[in-house]
């Protein structure tokens, strides 16, 4: 079952929401770095320079940071992708490339988003299935109706299963930035002729996602 995130308990300080956002910002970095089990308290509060007695007021455990921070994370995810996703499955093929780079964008512009998730996907797996049922399934059968539409007037290949296609592109994505800093390094040519790596793994990603969807036949 999911657990929703504690409330700030008072009502006042103008300064309390900023508080409580810095809170969840460097939480997020540090589990991402570090881990929920690795990261201590006292090292959130130490980064958003506070007493570890005012992020309780805040977040009365360590774990009501954590639900928390991934409700916080998830909920920003749930606003902004279905939308997009939407668009592209309305407007068929020719916009798919923009909007499926927003997608990417999203992850890209802060890669602990996608180290968070998939961390908590492999430490809790069973609190991480819940969440996304609750947070992201909504919108992926609505996603794979579009897709559907697609199919039948051609801009989309008969043979890609809609439901399985959005699970299989948003883990491309959230797996493909949470580790490609680390195989950055060991493994792309350091050349700066080849360009930004953020800039690289988007085009791939981009590419990969726009090739699986579309008919068999050249892409433009």
């Amino acid at each position: 079952m999911v657990e929703p995130a504690s409330p700030v308990r008072g009502s006042t300080p103008a300064a309390l929401p900023d508080v409580r956002s810095q809170i969840i910002a460097a939480a997020l970095r540090l589990f991402a770095a570090r881990g929920f089990d690795g990261t201590a308290l006292q090292d959130i509060a130490d980064v958003v320079g506070i007493r570890k007695a005012s992020l309780l007021y805040h977040f009365e455990s360590k774990e009501r940071l954590r639900l928390g921070v991934l409700d916080h994370l998830l909920a920003e995810w749930n606003e902004g992708l279905p939308r997009l996703l939407v668009a592209s499955a309305r407007t068929g093929a020719l916009r798919f490339g923009s909007v499926m780079g927003e997608v990417v964008r999203f992850f890209s512009d802060d890669p602990n988003r996608a180290r968070l998730l998939l961390r908590e996907s492999l430490d809790r797996g069973e609190d991480m299935q819940e969440r996304l049922k609750t947070f992201v399934a909504p919108w992926v059968g609505v996603v794979a109706d579009y897709i559907r539409e697609g199919q039948k007037n051609g801009e989309v290949g008969r043979d890609v299963d809609p439901e399985a296609y959005v699970v299989h592109i948003v883990h491309m994505v959230v797996s493909g930035m949470a580790t490609a800093p680390m195989l950055d390094h060991a493994l792309l040519p350091p050349s700066h002729a080849l360009g930004n790596p953020d800039e690289r793994h988007a085009r791939e990603l981009l590419r990969i996602a726009r090739a699986s969807l579309l008919p068999d036949r050249a892409t433009p």
